[in-house]
């Protein structure tokens, strides 16, 4: 079974509606040997905070070292999101074999009238997936209310109601205190419940559950909290204090009640572990909750004018979005509100602040509320009827709002986490090109995206110029292929047939097809023209509607920069780039040891520089796989000497550290360059980098040190590491990194097989979606065994490898042979320049 066949089979179990209880996910987990019954759970219920609370919650656990499995719901961008390991989304392949293990018994139970619903079939896959994965304990997000949701089924070792709202009164009860009294039912047998509730609420959830643990910014509070207030674009500062225990550090979620959240998170964690047997970790804590990213949570996608994406879904929401914009400066208002017709749509729009402009959208789902109702809804609540006007598409509502936005102004999308979908898609789709061999390359490539087998053997011919492989709606996707078909071209769309996601699309054509084509696209609504612009940056064309489509505006964002700041040029600029490895550690796979003599570092550095290297890479802690980790003041004692010693040279200085204050003391030393393996590990690393102006390598690494026995297991292995590296190259962005400073390398030899790293060289220039410098690091690896050549045999296969990189597009390669290696990529540039010679003549 194929996944898009999987996903269409469960998103079609839609047409069931709610069904209370468990009785149904319970069966099913029956006919699947009950999987549940040996996973340690942790459920979060309440009506506002449960996704960022149990995300929070995830990531602290994750930073103890304890496996976690999560479970949250709806997904942003694509089905797999719901079920992540670890960090990891649920494999494409795991999806399909889950359907497939169900399916007979699913349609048993629908000839029967009873088959189970969409969530609660997504609820036990996810627990089946958890167990298979052997997480020590899963984070499983309450759908609605407590007693008579899927995830009930379970019996958890801790659990939260975050908050208490009017919400799905005809499901949990008329009033406060018997929505509150429901929710309650997720209370664990043996610990206290976790909450933020108050009043009424607070006296339901005591009533029901008996004990409780109390958390918010009162001082009579179990756990108290203290908000500190946004500390930049990007982060806020929170305090959490317990009866003999503080936690302090900063969260990437902007508003008060995230600090609530965040001590809601904290106190499960401590009650997981507890039930574990484990010491908790403050520190862990601290840089767990830094690491908390959850998308479309007051996400700050740009600051020129800033844009503020909110999934806020309710009055109670609502009402604490407008709270948290107090912190932010701005002009005027434009908000972009789409709303589902299930909720209480006039008390929302009360709840906002009064925009100056608001554009009512509506995104493509049956459940969302027509944009001429909502208009009048938001002019009942009191917007000026002047100021408010319609655009359908999310896309298109968004583009009108920011090209209306002057940059002191502020644009708001706001009103369900459908719409945040929609509208984040601006920053986070890519266009990736595709290099395509021959039809079986091609046939291969097609059966990746989903496409219908019936069509493959059709479409492969096409693909023998540009191919270009995206996500789009389905509009986005048949609009597309009837106008690359119109210019000569060809079109292949997977067979996803539900709205749970984007359609993978591959385009196929030469450049005067996809010229015509994004002409074509200028006048399109939904979003199309804006696709365009994308698609003309990958095909190269001159195309005047291209846009700047880095999630900051950094020059917004950082100071004003000086002649000769904006006159910089790094070597990875004009053409390939060496970086020569400098291991200043005694355990290094290759040379340990070797250049560990300030004298002997400077000596073998002036060499590298002479043979053609362009910068230098300095390392005082091993990676390789089962590497002993180092000490932050036994590694800044390892490089900061060699470093001074060798910052006169002419070549750029790179350190290569995972941690911030290692690689701070190495740019005061005068490094240049901080080289993260561990793909920001250390949440501040990205803001040192930020501070100092030094470009940053962001690597792809499941974990640094590898563990050996780590089995990764990934559907296309290049296309789950542009996905993964797209969020942190954005994370950088948002600290305030240029584009040009943020290289990013697949991590070839970091949890991939060999196979799968030479997938990553062959496919390297895919990178090129991300629009970032591409950097590779593949010498005298392991993975040259599946060429046949031992670990003495390695500098012929590397010296190919770094020709092949160059050829595909590196522009930094990080090798120990310096002048092999400087010499194969001369090679290759002095071919491509014959190639373009011959062209133009």
């Amino acid at each position: 079974m194929e996944y898009h066949e999987a996903t269409n089979f469960l998103f079609d179990l839609q047409r069931f509606g709610p069904r209370p209880g468990t009785e149904s996910v319970g069966e099913l987990l029956a006919h699947l040997g009950d999987p549940h019954a040996g996973v340690p759970c942790v459920q979060v219920a309440g009506s506002n905070g449960k996704g960022s609370t149990a995300r929070m919650t995830e990531r602290v656990l994750r930073e103890a070292g304890i496996s976690v499995g999560l479970y949250t719901s709806p997904q942003i961008e694509q089905f797999r999101d719901r079920i992540q390991v670890d960090g990891r989304l649920i494999p494409e392949a795991e999806v399909a074999r889950f359907v497939a293990a169900t399916r007979e018994y699913i349609t048993t139970k629908a000839a029967e009238g009873i088959a189970p619903t969409f969530f609660e079939t997504v609820t036990a896959l996810a627990l089946w997936h958890f167990t298979r994965e052997d997480v020590d304990v899963a984070i499983l997000e309450v759908g609605i209310g407590g007693s008579k949701d899927a995830t009930s089924v379970v019996d958890p070792i801790a659990s939260a109601v975050t908050s208490v709202t009017m919400e799905h009164a005809g499901v949990l009860g008329d009033t406060v205190e018997e929505i509150a009294r429901d929710k309650a039912h997720v209370a664990p047998a043996d610990r206290p419940i976790v909450t933020a509730a108050r009043d009424d609420a607070l006296s339901a959830i005591a009533d029901f559950a008996g004990e409780v643990l109390t958390v918010g910014p009162e001082t009579d509070r179990d756990v108290q909290t203290v908000y500190g207030g946004k500390v930049d674009h990007a982060e806020a500062a929170v305090e959490v204090r317990g009866a003999d225990w503080t936690v302090e550090t900063n969260i990437p979620l902007i508003g008060a009640h995230q600090a609530e959240n965040a001590g809601i998170a904290v106190a499960l964690a401590r009650h997981v572990h507890d039930a574990l047997g484990l010491t908790a970790d403050p520190v862990s804590f601290e840089r767990g909750l830094r690491q908390a990213h959850w998308p479309g949570r007051c996400e700050v996608m740009d600051t020129a004018p800033t844009v503020i994406l909110d999934g806020a879904h309710n009055a109670g929401a609502c009402r604490r979005l407008a709270e948290t914009l107090e912190e932010f400066e701005y002009d005027d208002l434009h908000i972009v509100a789409g709303i589902m017709h299930d909720k209480r749509q006039s008390e929302m729009a009360a709840a906002l602040p009064d925009p100056d402009r608001l554009i009512a959208c509506q995104p493509p789902l049956d459940r969302a509320t027509h944009p001429e109702v909502l208009a009048r809804v938001f002019a009942d609540a009191g917007t000026d009827p002047e100021a408010i006007s319609i655009v359908e598409p999310v896309e298109d509502a968004v583009a009108a709002a920011i090209a209306a936005a002057e940059p002191a102004d502020c644009v708001l999308v706001t009103g369900s986490l459908f719409t945040v979908r929609e509208a984040r898609a601006r920053w986070s789709r890519t266009q990736t090109p595709k290099q395509i061999n021959g039809v079986g390359d091609a046939v291969r490539y097609l059966d990746a995206a989903g496409v219908p087998t019936d069509r493959q053997s059709e479409l492969a011919p096409a693909a023998d110029h540009h191919v270009i492989e995206t996500r789009l709606t389905k509009h986005q996707a048949n609009r597309i292929e009837n106008l690359l078909v119109r210019e000569g071209g060809e079109c292949a769309i997977s067979g996803i047939d539900h709205d749970g996601e984007r359609r993978r699309v591959l385009m196929m054509g030469t450049t005067e097809a996809f010229a015509g084509l994004c002409e074509a696209l200028t006048a399109e609504p939904e979003g199309l023209a804006t696709i365009a612009a994308e698609i003309a940056e990958q095909v190269d064309l001159e195309y005047p509607a291209q846009r700047d489509r880095r999630p900051i505006s950094v020059s917004a964002a950082m100071p004003e920069t000086t002649d000769d700041e904006t006159d910089r040029r790094y070597p990875w600029l004009d053409g390939t780039a060496i970086m020569g490895i400098l291991n200043i550690t005694p355990d290094s796979f290759h040379d340990g040891g070797e250049y560990n003599r300030v004298e002997a570092a400077r000596e073998r550095a002036e060499q590298m520089i002479k043979a053609g290297v362009d910068v230098l890479d300095v390392g005082g802690e091993s990676t390789r796989p089962g590497a002993d980790p180092v000490t932050v003041d036994e590694e800044i004692e390892r490089i900061t000497p060699v470093i001074e010693a060798i910052a006169d040279l002419d070549a750029m200085v790179s350190v290569d550290t995972r941690k911030s204050t290692v690689a701070e003391a190495a740019l005061e030393a005068g490094a240049d360059i901080i080289n993260d393996v561990s793909g920001l590990e250390d949440p501040e690393l990205r803001f040192v980098a930020a501070e100092y102006d030094a470009p940053l390598v962001v690597m792809h690494s499941i974990e640094t040190p590898v563990d050996p026995d780590t089995d990764v297991e990934y559907d296309d292995v290049v296309r789950d590491v542009i996905e993964d590296l797209r969020d942190r190259v954005a994370l950088a962005r948002r600290a305030g990194l240029d584009d040009e400073q943020i290289l990013v390398d697949p991590g070839v030899g970091f949890g991939k097989t060999p196979a799968e790293s030479f997938e990553l060289l062959e496919r390297l220039g895919e990178l090129q979606a991300l629009g970032c410098p591409i950097m590779i690091g593949h010498s005298h690896k392991s993975m040259f065994g599946l060429a046949g050549y031992g670990a003495d045999e390695r500098l012929a296969p590397t010296i190919a490898a770094t020709t092949i990189a160059a050829d595909r597009g590196a522009d930094l390669i990080r090798v120990h042979d310096a002048q092999e290696n400087v010499a194969a990529v001369r090679t290759v540039e002095a071919a491509a320049a014959a190639r373009r010679s011959e062209d133009t003549s």
